[in-house]
């Protein structure tokens, strides 16, 4: 898992998203279900890349990110980018590993 902080990062990430689809998972320090959420991204075993927006720290990017693909902001939130663009998304305690995992194989 790798963090991003800052909107630069994030459209660097999107514009390269036609050559490599990551998973985006936007997380709250103090939230359970962005506990559970991460422990569940943990047993993921996928070739993507997954990068972390920690909310509190970056509500600017967390909104920016929210406008740039057109979805509501949800925390946990995990979405698939492929293609420039929001293809799948899971919030709070739909983020498991067997339901990412399937939608990897269905959407990328």
């Amino acid at each position: 898992m790798r963090r991003i902080k800052k909107i630069d990062e994030w459209r660097a990430l999107l514009e390269k998203s036609d050559e490599q689809p990551f998973l985006l998972v936007k997380l709250s320090v103090t939230c359970v279900a962005s506990i559970t959420a991460k422990k569940e991204l943990l047993k993921l075993q996928t070739d993507l890349p997954i990068v972390v927006v920690i909310v509190q720290f970056s509500k600017t990017l967390s909104e920016t990110i929210a406008t740039d693909l057109g979805v509501k902001h949800e925390t946990p939130q995990l979405l698939i980018l492929k293609d420039k663009k929001g293809i799948w998304q899971a919030t709070h305690y739909h983020i498991k590993e067997a339901t990412v995992k399937d939608a990897i194989e269905k959407y990328v």
